[in-house]
Parts: C-alpha cells; sequence; structure tokens
C-alpha cells in the first residue's frame, strides 16, 4: 500500500513540473548593456534574473530607428546571444555565461538567454 501511495505522490509531482509554464525559467544573475540617451549622456542598463527562452527587445534600444546598446556584459547563469537588431534579427554573438564585459564596439539591441534544465 505505501507504495502505491509514494508512486501517485510523485506521479502528481512530476504532473505539476511539466504544467509550469515556460516563463518560469529565467537566469540568474545580472545582465548589463550601455547606451546613449536623446541628452547625449551614457546610461547604464541592468536586467536581473533575464527570462530565457524567448526573444527580449532591450529598454531604450530595442528598436531598429534608435541607436542600438552596445558594451554588453553577461553575468547570468546562462548564455545569451546577443543580437544587432531587434526581435532577434541580424548579426550575432553568443555570450558565455558569467563572462568578462564585452567591448563597447559590440552592438545590442535584443537578446535570447539559453533555458539551463533544472
Amino acid at each position: 500500500m505505501k507504495l502505491r501511495t509514494a508512486v501517485a505522490a510523485a506521479a502528481a509531482a512530476f504532473s505539476m513540473v511539466l504544467s509550469l509554464p515556460g516563463s518560469a525559467f529565467a537566469a540568474e544573475g545580472y545582465f548589463h548593456y550601455k547606451y546613449v540617451d536623446a541628452f547625449a549622456q551614457e546610461q547604464h542598463v541592468t536586467l536581473h534574473d533575464p527570462h530565457s527562452g524567448k526573444c527580449v527587445n532591450l529598454y531604450a534600444v530595442g528598436d531598429d530607428e534608435v541607436q542600438p546598446g552596445y558594451g554588453p556584459h553577461n553575468d547570468t547563469d546562462s548564455a545569451v546571444v546577443v543580437y544587432a537588431g531587434a526581435n532577434c534579427q541580424g548579426a550575432e554573438w553568443r555570450l558565455r555565461a558569467h563572462g568578462n564585459p564585452a567591448r563597447d564596439d559590440l552592438l545590442v539591441r535584443s537578446v535570447r538567454f539559453a533555458v539551463n534544465p533544472g
């Protein structure tokens, strides 16, 4: 009888894990980038625990009609692909998890973080 209860509990727990939405996955840590605002001032943006697995157009630079961001730094536990274009289009570069800051000539408008299996 105890075995049947344990199997039922394990099956219920497994089905709960499978029902979690994909947005529950997030890279843990910080992703930084810089951009120049309308007043010609350099601004620094930090994403905390960004979503994984889907394209993210970055704040203030995620439109092909504005100047791109630059100098991304991936200090999360997930690899990230940075894109020169909005909507994860255009030239792309992969930045490893907990990497060093990229040079300022690496332009970025959008990103996609790898999904790390729990």
